[in-house]
């Protein structure tokens, strides 16, 4: 099977969701300083042909390429890379180093710097992107706050911390202090009345599309490839497919700068997903410090599997669901030693963003929560039906936000990225402001769903009715609810009815949007709903045979908290189909450890759901959208078919395009490059018997003649080219012989041709190769 390449002409027609359209014509080329340096002319256009040396008397025999070229073993832009070739490679490397080190001290030292480079690198990987974690909180954590009002005391300190430092605060409005002033006290001296309220929607709104505006324009500008949460590409760069320039430094610079402009914005959106694209891009970055990750592509994508682990671990504060994230979620392949250094650069990645403590709280997290009563076997039956609820939520938005991307790069929508971004924040902010759930920050919101009542809490969520004589030390007993509940019920389903719609619009737009936050929130918000009619459904019936077991009057039966942790469990599962890393973040990053069982059973019926009604989690859904090779190994192949019936060319097609071993000039061997655009040509031992000798990749053909042709006298058009071990002798008057054995891959991966088609797919998948030849006896 000859498979043709992707190249670059391949991806022009198709405007990808995740800017493709930008790629095919940029003004800056960003790739030449984040991989392999380009060759010296577009390979993939016709070159031009010119005769150098005319004809030699001499036949003098070289055998060019006795010392490796620049360029050779490299890959295309948008290939794939051959995970067979960069294996055996990194053994040979492994292998001269391990017989060197026998010889010298030096050489013994060079080993073991070898061998302890991973694990530096890992270091480097987990203090970098722990630092930018860090960073991107405090600056988003700021922004947000800048969109309501200022510091008098220092415009750099936001509402909270503004407010610690002021003596006059009271403990019931400790968000209220003179040293922090909103917009209207600001411009027109007084906060109260109709018009302080217009003036600060009206800023409020103005702030929200000029951080957006921003980050849509940086991201235009100057990295295409920074919009989106990159999970869908870092995943298909971990299944071996290139995408030069995808985690450059220019994509790492501006997707930080973004991040932090678009979660400021307010739009609904979290910056969990592409705080995963920024370590990869960290880890990408660092690879180039060390040759042994640099020159081989299949090491390096080793690294980026941990690089996403620890991208996790700064996003939630949570380094174990990071590793099994990466190995349930992102990695293709995920060896051992690769769980190993996931585990430390996770582990190095949380240590940072604790020393920075960008919360203030000196946690880790920003979800912490403690609650204080065990869950009860018949509250399985509510967070049954959450998984439910998020399984179906996560097919809807699946299914709409992937139709809504396809109109996108399929009518006029895709060409005004900066309009659309602008039209979804106005919206968004505007609808947002009146309501006190959807105007605070959706982490905040999230943090408050999940909080449990106690004494001190004054959120209208926990205005209930007190009956102080029936208090026990710590323990609140299930009390009626007040009249301010009522009110945050009622706002909460209206905030409920926004996210569900308007995060379908704004998940695929031109700026940095992650998923993880949106999900989370839709999930916190049903729960919570939920749980405050079960706990009024046991307050007030507490009589009845479901609750007479176990939830007398005066105890604190149920948690309305721990119901909105399901819920988010629940919805995130749905979307993302995670289950065992979900799970794992969800008590990481909560610290609620004896919920485990509950959370399970969310997860495991939400992904049963969603399965029922559609196979693809989102990541794998936008995958196939922007049509990236990617075989999934979840997918089952059900096709009875054989090597033969699948194989190009087909029984009717033009013959197999072949190179002889012994018998083509350089002129035939340029005539068929021209011609075809496949990534390789097998090479056999003649036209007539067709039995294979090996196979030739087309880069290193179009490499090594112009480099024989430039450095090697007497390579002229009808120069024999051979990949035999041994030439015959010339003619006196014949020109030189070009010998590029040192190129053919003589092991290529071969099946016969009644091999059915489910083991030569699984063969793709599992050793991830680029093509395999058919043979029919030999």
């Amino acid at each position: 099977m000859n498979n043709k390449g992707f190249r670059r002409g391949s991806f022009q027609s198709s405007t990808s969701d995740e800017d493709m359209v930008e790629i095919a014509g940029r003004a800056l080329d960003f790739s030449i300083t984040d991989d392999d340096p380009p060759l010296d002319r577009e390979m993939l256009g016709g070159f031009s042909l010119y005769n150098g040396g005319g004809m030699n008397g001499t036949s003098q025999m070289m055998d060019f390429l006795e010392e490796p070229l620049p360029g050779v073993g490299t890959y295309e832009d948008f290939n794939t890379i051959d995970w067979v070739r960069e294996k055996s490679r990194d053994r040979d490397r492994h292998r001269e180093i391990a017989s060197k080190s026998k010889e010298s001290t030096w050489a013994l030292i060079q080993s073991v710097s070898d061998a302890f480079s991973g694990w530096l690198l890992m270091l480097l990987i987990g203090l970098l992107a722990g630092s930018l974690a860090g960073l991107i909180d405090i600056s988003a954590h700021w922004m947000t706050d800048l969109k309501e009002g200022l510091c008098l005391s220092g415009f750099w300190f936001n509402h909270e911390h503004c407010c610690w430092n002021s003596n006059e605060t009271t403990f019931e409005d400790r968000d209220k202090c003179p040293e922090w002033e909103s917009w209207s006290q600001l411009i027109i001296g007084h906060g109260e009345g109709a018009f302080a309220y217009i003036l600060n929607y009206f800023m409020y709104v103005l702030w929200a599309l000029v951080f957006s505006l921003l980050a849509v324009l940086l991201v235009r500008g100057f990295a295409p490839y920074a919009c989106g949460s990159g999970i869908p590409e870092i995943k298909t760069i971990l299944s071996g497919f290139i995408i030069r320039g995808y985690l450059g430094k220019w994509t790492l610079i501006i997707k930080t700068v973004t991040l932090v402009l678009a979660v400021s914005s307010g739009l609904s959106l979290g910056k969990e997903g592409p705080l995963v694209h920024v370590a990869c891009c960290c880890g990408n970055i660092l690879c180039h410090l060390f040759t042994k990750y640099r020159k081989n592509e299949a090491k390096r994508r080793e690294v980026l599997s941990a690089a996403a682990a620890a991208g996790v671990s700064v996003a939630f504060g949570a380094p174990i669901g990071g590793v099994l994230f990466s190995l349930e979620e992102v990695s293709y392949y995920f060896p051992l030693k690769t769980l190993w250094r996931s585990f430390f650069a996770a582990l190095v990645a949380a240590f940072t963003l604790r020393s920075i403590n960008p919360f203030g709280n000196s946690r880790l997290v920003l979800f912490y929560v403690e609650f204080h009563t065990p869950w009860h076997l018949l509250e399985l039956v509510p967070f049954i039906l959450l998984g439910i609820f998020g399984g179906l939520w996560g097919s809807f938005f699946i299914r709409s936000n992937i139709a809504w991307c396809r109109r996108r790069k399929t009518t006029k929508l895709g060409k005004y990225p900066v309009l659309e971004v602008l039209v979804v924040t106005a919206v968004t902010a505007v609808l947002a402001f009146p309501n006190e759930y959807t105007r605070m920050s959706t982490s905040e919101l999230i943090s408050e769903l999940f909080n449990d009542c106690g004494l001190l809490d004054f959120s209208k969520l926990c205005e209930y009715v007190n009956d102080f004589n029936s208090t026990t030390g710590d323990v609140l007993p299930d009390r009626a609810a007040g009249p301010g509940v009522y009110t945050a019920m009622w706002q909460l389903a209206l905030a409920l009815i926004l996210k569900v719609f308007i995060t379908i619009f704004t998940f695929g737009m031109k700026v940095p949007s992650g998923l993880f936050i949106p999900s989370m929130a839709v999930g916190a918000i049903v729960g919570r709903l939920l749980g405050v009619g079960m706990e009024q459904l046991a307050y007030y019936h507490h009589d009845w045979t479901i609750f007479s077991g176990w939830c007398s009057q005066g105890a604190d039966c149920i948690t309305p908290g721990l119901y909105a942790m399901v819920g988010a469990a629940a919805c995130l599962g749905g979307v993302t189909r995670m289950t065992v890393s979900l799970v794992v973040i969800m008590f990481e990053l909560t610290g609620g450890l004896e919920y485990i069982v509950p959370l399970m059973a969310a997860a495991m019926t939400s992904k049963w759901v969603a399965d029922a009604i559609g196979r693809e989690g989102i990541y794998d859904a936008h995958i196939r959208l922007n049509g990236y090779p990617f075989l999934e190994a979840k997918e089952e192949f059900s096709h009875k078919t054989l090597a033969m019936d699948v194989m190009r060319p087909r029984r009717n097609d033009p013959v197999l395009t072949v190179i002889t071993q012994d018998s083509m000039t350089v002129e035939d061997v340029e005539a068929i490059i021209n011609e075809t655009t496949y990534s390789g040509y097998p090479v056999v031992v003649s036209r007539e018997s067709q039995r294979l000798v090996g196979f030739v990749l087309r880069r290193d053909l179009i490499i090594s003649i112009e480099n024989a042709r430039k450095k090697q006298d007497g390579i002229v058009s009808t120069s024999i080219i051979y990949f035999t071990d041994h030439s015959p002798p010339l003619p006196p008057t014949s020109p030189s012989m070009l010998k590029l054995r040192s190129i053919l891959d003589l092991s290529p991966f071969t099946v016969t041709d009644q091999t059915p088609m489910e083991i030569v797919v699984d063969i793709f998948r599992k050793l991830g190769l680029r093509q395999c030849l058919v043979t029919h006896n030999g």
